[in-house]
């Protein structure tokens, strides 16, 4: 497969969801609707005695329900992200959720029945007897039961998420990425004042090679944080609150990631020993932050330049195109697998890619695949830095999971979150790879150096990440933390975390208000260190076996949902519940910052 036409900025095309035309969408929902009906009359069907072929049958009814639902919702969510100033766009997603709440309630007597009212030896027919894909979804279903509560409960559980958890992250959404920020950089004795709207183009120069703006950027995003941390950090202590109250005290989880782990079907105890060997091998990065300081002739890292390029030229100052950015991902897929090459461009030729910075559009980067049988969408802002290259390779390995798994029904076709990060990461340091073959050694000790700050950032941060959350959550309830309690909290947090080789500013006590995921996910960050230090290892294997290692990790990613994540692994070797297997990654991480030491 070859590309159609030649990359280019703009928007992506949502034609293949749902055409925009409101007839188009009256019809639409129309048949929806009738789909429902239909469904509903069958509940008469449902009894310990029911038999395989009814319930597969209603099974793949709810699938198709499920199918048309996710695109119209789905349709609403890429509009909306592509422009969250729009007043339209936004009423239109309230619209789709109240509809996804109305159906989801009509359709909740069947997830009720087959969780807690059908008895265990019938449950276990069924799961036993049919389409083997269907298996491991329909038992951790009837693991689900333990927390669902009664029918009537659950509807108005899903009425209340619209304008509860769900407005207040829109609030959220809709406030931070219309903030404007005015750069102030002293010159000569003089301030010079700019003035910034997008977020990401003004977090790009955290990376910059001049230290006033490194430390100008991170002030004047912190500046505007601040200045709305009432209103931000009143949504999130509610957001909290909204969590315990659902969570802890109607579904009685254990704990509040708990939550989190049951859903991502993954134990509690292998979570904490993920987090507990993060911890214990923080000293790890501080040595890298060390020689970092070194390397950039200071005394100590202030946490203002801990992406400081090494040198003022070399591969991370160096501007690309979109074109080029999009030639070299798809060539480095291409020297891995032709397929990963065929996938990614199929997402390119569909046009489903958003890559312009503009006002109001949501920040950072995602891929969303609304259905298996859809081709997914990736979100980018493009600003033509090494690192937006890293982004791109980093989104379609999500892309590629999402159509290595796309033969699976829409139950099971999704990763379970801690495996969600495999392919993504996987693919960023195929990249890395890549390119350091083609580099001098002082190009290369500048890539290895970024490599080592990507790996501080998607493992140690997104671990404390984690580790605030478990005791921000602990202390808004416990003991009715207010908001600067919660800044105190993140600030001993980071003193934690980077102990004497970090010098952190009282400015970043506010940084908890600016990471979007405490606020649409909780306790999501863990996946990223999971994710990247399973992917060392995983990077270990492909070195050293080569080809033959691409089939196995091409049935790792075609097994979508359909397996447990521990199973998964535990078939290719790997033993996620033993600290070992988690500090190997650490070992590997390691040799990287003595491979940096021997360059400098």
């Amino acid at each position: 497969m070859i590309l159609l036409q030649k990359p280019q900025l703009g928007y992506w095309d949502l034609s293949d969801l749902v055409d925009g035309e409101k007839n188009n969408i009256k019809n639409y929902l129309k048949i929806l609707h009738n789909d429902v009906k239909k469904f509903k009359e069958n509940r008469e069907l449902l009894n310990d005695n029911i038999s395989l072929q009814k319930f597969s049958k209603m099974l793949l009814q709810l699938e198709k329900i499920s199918e048309n639902l996710n695109t119209v919702i789905g349709f609403a969510h890429l509009q909306y992200s592509s422009n969250t100033s729009s007043n339209e766009y936004s009423a239109f997603v309230t619209e789709m959720e109240l509809l996804g709440t109305e159906i989801s309630n009509n359709l909740i007597f069947f997830d009720i029945w087959f969780k807690n009212t059908l008895k265990e030896k019938d449950a276990n027919r069924i799961i036993h007897t049919i389409d083997p894909v269907y298996k491991h979804f329909l038992t951790h279903k009837r693991v689900l039961g333990k927390y669902t509560l009664s029918e009537k409960e659950e509807k108005i559980v899903n009425i209340l998420e619209v304008t509860g958890p769900n407005a207040l992250v829109k609030i959220y959404d809709r406030m931070t990425n219309n903030f404007e920020f005015i750069l102030e950089i002293k010159k000569n004795n003089k301030i010079k004042r700019k003035k910034i709207i997008n977020k990401e183009k003004l977090m790009s120069l955290v990376r910059s090679n001049k230290s006033e703006e490194r430390k100008a950027a991170y002030k004047s995003l912190f500046n505007v944080y601040k200045k709305n941390s009432g209103v931000l950090g009143e949504i999130y202590l509610n957001l909290i609150v909204q969590w315990h109250d659902e969570n802890i005290k109607l579904r009685s989880f254990d704990s509040p990631i708990s939550v989190r782990n049951v859903y991502n079907d993954i134990s509690d105890t292998v979570v904490s020993t993920l987090l507990d060997t993060c911890k214990k091998n923080s000293f790890i990065f501080h040595k890298y932050f060390n020689l970092k300081a070194k390397m950039l002739k200071l005394k100590k890292l202030e946490r203002y330049h801990l992406y400081a390029p090494l040198i003022k030229q070399g591969i991370i100052q160096k501007r690309y195109t979109y074109e080029q950015a999009v030639n070299i991902v798809l060539n480095v897929f291409e020297s891995f697998d032709p397929k990963f090459r065929d996938y990614a461009e199929i997402v390119f030729n569909k046009n489903h890619v958003d890559a312009e910075i503009r006002k109001g559009k949501m920040s950072g980067a995602f891929c969303s695949t609304i259905t298996p049988k859809l081709t997914p969408y990736v979100l980018l802002n493009y600003d033509g830095m090494y690192r937006d290259i890293s982004t791109m390779a980093h989104e379609f390995g999500h892309a590629i999971h999402s159509i290595c798994s796309s033969n699976l029904p829409i139950a099971v076709s999704h990763a379970p979150l801690p495996l969600a990060e495999t392919a993504s990461v996987f693919a960023e340091m195929l990249l890395n790879e890549k390119l350091a073959e083609e580099m001098t050694e002082q190009e290369r000790s500048i890539l290895l150096a970024e490599q080592i700050d990507d790996m501080y950032a998607t493992i140690m941060r997104q671990s404390y990440f984690t580790l605030f959350e478990i005791d921000a959550h602990n202390k808004v309830i416990e003991n009715n933390a207010n908001i600067d309690n919660i800044s105190s909290l993140y600030q001993k947090n980071l003193q934690d975390q980077f102990g004497n080789s970090v010098i952190v500013s009282d400015d970043f006590m506010w940084e908890w208000t600016y990471i979007p995921h405490f606020y649409h996910t909780p306790f999501y960050c863990y996946a990223y260190a999971f994710g990247n230090l399973l992917v060392l290892s995983l990077f270990k294997m492909y070195q050293k076996e080569g080809k033959s290692f691409i089939p196995e990790y091409l049935n790792l990613l075609s097994a979508g949902g359909s397996k447990n994540p521990e199973t998964l692994l535990t078939e290719i070797g790997f033993d996620i519940s033993d600290k070992r297997f988690w500090q190997q990654g650490f070992n590997l991480l390691s040799e990287k910052i003595g491979d940096l030491e021997n360059i400098v």
